[in-house]
């Protein structure tokens, strides 16, 4: 259950790009609108964690789950029935609100169906899910998926879509759910707490640079003069945060709470990235590709930190916060990078920028304190 909810974390995210030249076509989008099909849920990534928070102290994180599950559904099937653009971006804004929701919820789950020393092994269960549904996503859909439907993309994105209501039907099964909650509890982030902001800022780090450098790729390669590399390039850069997931669903019990891991993946994401704008050719997607797949080792590590870290209760509100941070610079960061890659006319400077700033906050992973919480009663 936890690796089949983790694919409907992107899924209905990452089957945009494939189709958005057949939905374009169909309803007539500009450039700009045929990107948000992909940039507006991604943006409700941030925006939409803090009503899942609201929902897990409210009805459980189960229940929250299940809740999101049919509200992306919703929006996911609506946007293979809309007849114009405007619904179709709306239908795309719930989607992603319904995805948004989903991500505080998993974490959340994790202490009241596994035991604790299993915990971070269901992160990297879900996490394995996540990265796969973002391969499978971006790389099914065209060859496999749409020419057993007649090419239709609004049969694709039914098709995605609506299994995703058997999962969520399906989360009922198990029977284990401890510590449920018996009275309203915080659903706001502690700002208080120096996890909500360094977390979140760190999972911007591997937020932007992925997907900063995914959206630049076809630009860079052009700059250099090796566009013909593109479709090799985007399947390596993809394929490696899959490899980083099963990695990580062997090591995960080892690494996840060690903060020289963080420290270690940070880093060399960073240099992965900065090799992609000094290299060339075969060299900058080498270089990129390995941004990628340590990109992912940090992804997992961060985001398994809250329900290892603070107690059952409050990892809804911690993940919600850390996710809120993460999601909102990897949505502007590569934005501000593009608005002056347009001023200066060299696609460097825009992946510049998500160095400059993965440089401002690694310090932040040597200051980490990933001791354990006391469950103490609150007062």
């Amino acid at each position: 259950m936890l690796w089949l909810a983790g694919v409907y974390l992107r899924i209905p995210i990452l089957v945009a790009p494939p189709l958005a030249p057949f939905i374009s076509d169909q309803l007539g989008l500009t450039q700009a609108l045929t990107g948000a099909l992909t940039t507006i849920p991604i943006l409700m990534l941030a925006i939409g964690a803090m009503p899942g928070s609201l929902a897990i102290s409210r009805i459980g994180p189960r229940n929250t789950l299940a809740l999101a599950m049919i509200i992306m559904v919703i929006g996911s099937a609506g946007r293979a029935l809309v007849p114009e653009t405007l619904t179709l971006m709306v239908a795309s804004a719930v989607m992603g609100l319904g995805v948004a929701m989903m991500q505080p919820a998993l974490p959340a789950l994790l202490p009241r169906w596994l035991a604790p020393h299993h915990v971070a092994m269901g992160s990297a269960i879900y996490m394995n899910g996540m990265l796969m549904g973002e391969f499978i996503g971006a790389g099914v859909t065209l060859p496999v998926l749409m020419p057993l439907l007649d090419q239709s993309w609004r049969a694709t994105l039914l098709a995605w879509s609506l299994p995703a209501l058997l999962v969520a039907a399906a989360l009922y099964l198990p029977r284990r759910d401890l510590a449920r909650p018996v009275k309203k509890t915080a659903w706001l982030p502690d700002w208080h707490n120096p996890l909500t902001l360094k977390l979140g800022l760190l999972l911007g780090l591997s937020g932007s640079m992925f997907f900063g450098l995914n959206a630049y790729m076809g630009n860079l390669l052009e700059q250099q003069g090796h566009f013909d590399k593109l479709s090799s390039a985007l399947f390596y850069y993809n394929i490696a945060q899959v490899f980083a997931s099963l990695m990580m669903l062997k090591l995960a019990r080892s690494w996840v709470g060690r903060r020289s891991a963080i420290i270690i993946t940070a880093a060399l994401s960073i240099l992965g990235t900065t090799g992609a704008i000094l290299l060339e050719g075969w060299w900058t997607i080498a270089s990129a590709t390995l941004m990628s797949f340590v990109a992912g080792i940090l992804l997992i590590l961060l985001v398994a930190l809250p329900p290892l870290l603070v107690r059952s209760e409050d990892t809804g509100r911690l993940s919600a916060g850390t996710f809120l941070v993460g999601y909102t610079v990897a949505f502007s960061v590569p934005m501000l990078g593009g608005l002056l890659a347009d001023v200066t006319g060299d696609t460097r400077h825009a992946i510049a920028v998500m160095i400059g700033y993965s440089l401002l906050v690694l310090p932040l992973a040597f200051t980490l304190d990933l001791k354990r919480k006391k469950d103490q009663p609150k007062s």
